[in-house]
């Protein structure tokens, strides 16, 4: 297992190198030129749609726009936004933090222009399911078949890593830390309640994501707030550092074992993708289900998962991170981010990030299952959904007791892996987005 471990290292290095970051952030730029700054201009448009959303508008799709946002939303909140956030900022210092923000600003074009194809090129089956996502887009729109297979084959692939490994994991050493069950048990009890949804399908993921998600975020933001508010004095200061130890190596300091601009950026980047998914092609698989018949309107809705998940939320981990000094102890991942809450709420921090990653973990696999099976369905016309969902599930199970570092690099691997074909289809098919764009965005109401 080492030794696979470290062929996974050598790859995350190709994979995740200077040309990806040029990719992932230059696309973002790209597109948020080509479509006039959109996530400015356009977002409070964009949040006050999510008010009307729970309502179907089109004939095509399965499930409401709403639960197309929870659904996707539900794959990205999750681990990126506790154990993500600390593990970036263990790696890159504080100032990774400000390149997760720049990732989420451009990431927000990105996640519209993802949703506006998904919905456009999207297909609806015999049977009245409706299927869509980044393999239509580049097969259909950008007529390279062959980059929708890889992206679709990448997409399982990562279902694996990010989407029940990672989730499992930090879920399950959440809990051995707080209430000292075996990570073992917590692994096959993720899998017995994420088997009682999964089986109903985007029908079943979408009516428990619209009640989990709200509730889950609430939760966890009053919690952060709390202890934010109570250390305002400390929050600025945190601010100051963010943004200079963005520009700046960060020294050695307490357990912290120093870090350079270069790893502030990479590390900042990559969890940032991690958290929000923009630019790996991921959530428009869920938004291409919505009942709409305006792919833009979705594309509004879906930009603000964004918003809501890197801007609000990993922002709230890393600001009690930051603040508290809890930086600085070389603890990385879940355990940084409990020293942090432990600081204010002592032992109940640990029981409030177990209850938190929970929440944020499950409803992840939620999400990611229905992903991969899409990326299924698409090779294999349907076949062999049911083997999917079984192999997903034991690498639920896997994922809760592997070490972090072989959970989290294979993650990125596949993460990386995922994202090239998708961002090669956004900018092979941008004049095409700004002009749906054009034509709709003015009729939105």
């Amino acid at each position: 297992m080492e030794q696979l471990h470290n062929i996974i290292l050598t790859l995350d290095g190709y994979v995740w190198g200077p040309v990806m970051l040029v990719l992932l952030l230059g696309t973002g730029v790209w597109l948020s030129i080509s479509l006039g700054f959109i996530q400015i201009f356009k977002l409070p448009k964009a949040l006050s749609l999510i008010l009307k959303s729970n309502k179907s508008t089109g004939e095509k799709g399965e499930i409401t726009p709403f639960q197309a946002l929870t659904t996707a939303l539900s794959a990205t909140v999750g681990t990126g936004n506790i154990a993500g956030v600390a593990t970036a900022i263990a790696s890159g210092g504080p100032g990774a933090v400000f390149w997760m923000w720049v990732t989420a600003f451009f990431g927000m074009a990105t996640k519209y222009a993802e949703a506006v194809l998904s919905v456009h090129f999207r297909k609806q089956l015999s049977d009245g399911s409706t299927i869509g996502g980044p393999m239509y887009y580049i097969s259909e729109g950008l007529k390279q078949k062959w980059l929708g297979v890889l992206f679709a084959i990448f997409g399982i692939f990562a279902s694996f890593g990010i989407g029940s490994m990672a989730q499992s994991h930090s879920v399950a050493q959440a809990v051995n830390n707080a209430f000292g069950l075996p990570k073992m048990v917590v692994g096959i009890f993720l899998v017995v309640i994420t088997a009682l949804v999964i089986i109903g399908g985007i029908k079943r993921i979408g009516k428990v994501t619209e009640k989990l998600v709200p509730f889950m975020a609430v939760f966890y933001v009053t919690i952060s707030l709390i202890l934010i508010i109570a250390n305002f004095a400390e929050v600025v200061m945190a601010f100051k550092l963010i943004i200079s130890l963005a520009f700046s190596p960060a020294a050695a300091t307490g357990g912290f074992a120093g870090s350079m601009v270069r790893d502030a950026i990479r590390f900042g980047v990559a969890r940032g993708v991690f958290s929000n998914e923009a630019g790996l092609g991921s959530a428009p698989i869920a938004h291409a289900a919505a009942k709409t018949d305006s792919a833009v309107k979705q594309g509004l809705i879906a930009m603000t998962g964004v918003f809501f998940d890197t801007i609000i939320i990993c922002s709230m981990t890393a600001l009690v991170i930051v603040s508290t000094g809890a930086w600085e102890s070389g603890k990385s991942s879940t355990e940084l981010t409990a020293l942090a809450f432990s600081s204010m709420y002592g032992s109940m921090g640990d029981w409030f990030l177990a209850i938190s990653l929970i929440f944020f973990a499950y409803s992840t696999i939620l999400g990611w299952s229905y992903y991969g099976e899409q990326c299924m369905k698409y090779l294999t016309g349907g076949k062999f959904a049911l083997v999917y969902k079984l192999i997903f599930l034991f690498t639920v199970f896997f994922g809760s007791f592997r070490k972090t570092a072989f959970v989290w690099d294979i993650s990125d691997l596949f993460n990386g892996m995922m994202a090239i074909p998708n961002l090669i289809g956004l900018l092979g098919l941008s004049l095409l987005l700004r002009k749906l764009t054009k034509e709709n965005i003015n009729n939105i109401k």
